[in-house]
C-alpha cells in the first residue's frame, strides 16, 4: 500500500509520507489505527478497508449502494451481503464495555448485539469475518502486514520488538491501534448545531426547540428513556443512548433477506447471538444506537429497513395512536409488517407517552438534525 496524509474532517493525519522511496514514519498507535483503518490489503481481495464499511466521509457508515440499497454491506468478495446494517462508528469510543447490571438488564459493548466488549474487539471482527474482509486467519492478515516496511518499523516500535514474530500478538495490536484511531475526536468532535446552541453561539429554530423540549420531556414523548445517557438535558457530553438493549418490535427486512440468502423464515436472535448471553428473554434485542449524526446515516434500524428517519418517529408513534392512519408505514402503503421477535418486546417504553401529531414528529426530525456534526451538514436534505 502506499501511505499519505490523508485528510479527516478538516484534521491531517499523523502519517506523513516520506520522500526518496523510504517508509513513512508513524509515530502513535492512533497514526498506525488510522493507517490500517484505510489499507484494503487487510482484506483477502484487497478492495475493502475498516472504512468501505465506516467511511469518515458519510458519517462513518456505508454508503455503497448495492442491490439491497444501502441496507447492508457488500462483502469484500463483491457478491456476498450482509443481514445487519453497518452502524455509525462516529461516537462510538462512549458505548461502556459490555456487562449486565445488577438489575439484569445487558448494557454497552461493541456490535449490534454488543458481542465485542470495546473498541478492539470491534476492530478485529471484520478483517476475519467471511462476509466481510475475508481474511482467513490472523496468519494471513500478518502476512500482509509484513508486506509493508512502515507497519515493520511501527509495531515493534509501538507494541514491543517481537510483536510481529506472533500472529495474534499482532492481531491484537492492530485492534488495538485501530481502536485508539477510533478513540480520537475525529470520530467525535461534538460540534453539530446543538452543541453549538449549548454554547450560545447559534439559535434554534421554532422547530428545532420544540422539537428538543419535546425529546428531553417526560410527559410528551418516550424519546428520552432509551436516549439519553445524562442526567441533564443540557450536559454538553451526551450521546443520545443509553446503551441498553430493546426489541421494539422491528419487521424484518424481507428485500434484503430475498437477495443476501439467509431467507425470511431466519430469526435474527439479536442480543442472544452474544456468546456471553443465554437468556431467552433477550432474543430480538438489540443495542440502542446513538442519535449523534442520525439524520444522515440511514437506512435505520439494524437491519436498514426503513429508509427515512421520519418514518421512524412515525414507527414508534404507531404504538400509541389509535388513528388508522398511523398504522400505515409510508413506505410502503401497507399496514406496519409484523415484529421479527414479538414475545420480547418492550412495551413498557414503547407504549409510554401520548400520540404525536404531524408538528410535533416533524419537530422531532428536525431535532434530530441538529445532531449532525458540522462537517456533515452538507448531507443534510
Amino acid at each position: 500500500m502506499g501511505l499519505g496524509s490523508t485528510r479527516i474532517g478538516g484534521a491531517i493525519a499523523a502519517v506523513v509520507l516520506a520522500t526518496g522511496g523510504a517508509a513513512a514514519e508513524i509515530t502513535s498507535k492512533a497514526a498506525l489505527g488510522e493507517a490500517l483503518y484505510f489499507d484494503t490489503n487487510l482484506s483477502l481481495n484487497g478492495t475493502q478497508s475498516c472504512a468501505s464499511c465506516h467511511d469518515p466521509d458519510y458519517g462513518f457508515v456505508d454508503p455503497r449502494e448495492t442491490d439491497a440499497g444501502r441496507a447492508v454491506s457488500l462483502g469484500d468478495d463483491g457478491e456476498s451481503l450482509g443481514d445487519r446494517n453497518a452502524p455509525t462508528a462516529s461516537y462510538a469510543r462512549f458505548s461502556p464495555r459490555f456487562h449486565q447490571r445488577e438489575d439484569g438488564a445487558y448494557v454497552g459493548g461493541q456490535f449490534w448485539d454488543g458481542r465485542a466488549d470495546d473498541l478492539a474487539g470491534q476492530a478485529g471482527g471484520p478483517p476475519l469475518n467471511p462476509g466481510e474482509m475475508a481474511m482467513p486467519d490472523t496468519a494471513a492478515v500478518l502476512e500482509r502486514l509484513l508486506q509493508d516496511p512502515t507497519y515493520v518499523a511501527a509495531f515493534p516500535a509501538l507494541y514491543g520488538d517481537d510483536v510481529l514474530e506472533d500472529a495474534d500478538r499482532a492481531y491484537a495490536a492492530l485492534a488495538d491501534s485501530i481502536a485508539a484511531f477510533e478513540s480520537t475526536d475525529v470520530f467525535a468532535p461534538f460540534d453539530s448545531k446543538y452543541d453549538r446552541f449549548l454554547r450560545g453561539e447559534v439559535e434554534l429554530t421554532r422547530d428545532e426547540e420544540l422539537g428538543r423540549l419535546l425529546f428531553f420531556s417526560q410527559q410528551f414523548t418516550n424519546c428520552n428513556q432509551c436516549h439519553q445517557l445524562k442526567t441533564s438535558a443540557i450536559d454538553p457530553g451526551e450521546t443520545f443512548s443509553n446503551y441498553e438493549y430493546h426489541n421494539i418490535g422491528t419487521p424484518v427486512n424481507v428485500a434484503v433477506r430475498g437477495l443476501n440468502g439467509v431467507g425470511a423464515a431466519h430469526v435474527d436472535p439479536g442480543l442472544l447471538a452474544n456468546p456471553a448471553v443465554t437468556d431467552a428473554a433477550q432474543a430480538g434485542k438489540f443495542k440502542v444506537p446513538t442519535l449523534r449524526n442520525v439524520a444522515v446515516t440511514g437506512p435505520y434500524m439494524h437491519n436498514g429497513v426503513f429508509a427515512d428517519l421520519r418514518t421512524v418517529v412515525l414507527f414508534y408513534n404507531k404504538y400509541n395512536s389509535k388513528s388508522a392512519k398511523r398504522q400505515i408505514n409510508p413506505e410502503t402503503g401497507q399496514t406496519w409488517a409484523a415484529p421479527e421477535v414479538a414475545e420480547t418486546l418492550s412495551m413498557d417504553i414503547l407504549t409510554d407517552g401520548p400520540a404525536l401529531e404531524n408538528e410535533r414528529i416533524d419537530a422531532l426530525v428536525a431535532f434530530m438534525k441538529t445532531l449532525t456534526d458540522q462537517r456533515y451538514e452538507h448531507l443534510l436534505e
